[in-house]
């Protein structure tokens, strides 16, 4: 087993190599930023995550950075999968999205209690990024072949049986509401002809009473002047 010291080595090593990718554009920003300030790369994303860290603890709106650290690039990166021709990477990106959605879940029925956690939003983000991490055995793919497939398998059966009664449900009454909307749009349709008719009905027996009060008028008038 190698020691402590030849492991940090190693992980600083890694982490030099992946901040001078010529092919990555934030390098390339850093490689900028290290030739104007003169401080290495490596020192600089190791401070900016310690700062980042600090205000995880003690910053305002430290809730809503964690969230957007936990999808902003996740989500990049699902994007850059879906265009891709590869599939283990959309296999990598769908497993931590159903570890996400698992973890907000949880999140969300036991807020109340996490919320008294100190440093809670920083762990968050920790296990956040775990969870992300570009290894094979990063948080998501051991959360998840632990817990959540034999879960799902376990009860595949039973779900499946309960959305197809469910769809089936639903379409009865899709069909019930579409048919009783049909019903009662023609019944409206036919109480607007009825009461259009009525309408129009009594408009014409108006008509002819002032007809036949004019004419019984002037008749009335006629025999007051043979008079």
């Amino acid at each position: 087993m190698p020691s402590t010291k030849e492991s940090k080595e190693t992980w600083r090593e890694k982490l030099d190599k992946c901040l001078h990718d010529k092919d990555c554009r934030f390098a390339t920003y850093l490689g900028v930023l290290e030739q104007k300030t003169g401080i290495e790369r490596t020192k600089f994303v190791m401070g900016l995550c310690g700062v980042l860290a600090l205000y995880l603890v003690i910053g305002y709106g430290k809730d809503f950075l964690c969230n957007l650290i936990g999808f902003v690039y996740p989500a990049y990166a699902s994007v850059k999968a879906i265009e891709s021709k590869e599939k283990d990477d959309d296999t990598k990106w769908l497993t931590y999205w159903v570890v996400y959605s698992v973890f907000l879940l949880v999140e969300s029925c036991t807020d109340f209690f996490l919320s008294w956690i100190p440093l809670y939003f920083l762990l968050k983000c920790v296990f956040l990024l775990f969870c992300m991490a570009p290894v094979t055995w990063n948080g998501s793919v051991m959360i998840y072949k632990k817990f959540i497939r034999p879960f799902v398998l376990q009860h595949q059966k039973d779900v499946d049986t309960g959305l197809q009664y469910a769809s089936e449900i639903g379409k009865e009454v899709f069909a019930g509401a579409k048919e009783a909307g049909e019903k009662a749009f023609v019944n409206t349709l036919i109480d607007n002809v009825s009461q259009m008719k009525t309408d129009e009905d009594l408009m014409k027996y108006d008509n002819e009473e002032d007809e036949g009060d004019s004419a019984s008028h002037d008749a009335t008038e006629e025999e007051k002047k043979d008079i």
